[in-house]
């Protein structure tokens, strides 16, 4: 049972692995964290005033 689960695991970090590769995902990615960055920086902290 263990086996199956390994390899079952191991098969999804594989297909996750190989689709990060296409160049359109790689950008998806890359604006995803970008807008995530973006988010936090604004989050960070103190009253809000300038």
């Amino acid at each position: 049972m263990g086996l199956l689960s390994k390899l079952t695991k191991a098969g999804v970090a594989k297909q996750v692995a190989d689709e990060a590769r296409k160049p359109e995902n790689q950008r998806r990615i890359k604006s995803a964290i970008a807008s995530f960055t973006n988010k936090n920086k604004d989050r960070r902290g103190g009253t809000g005033r300038v």
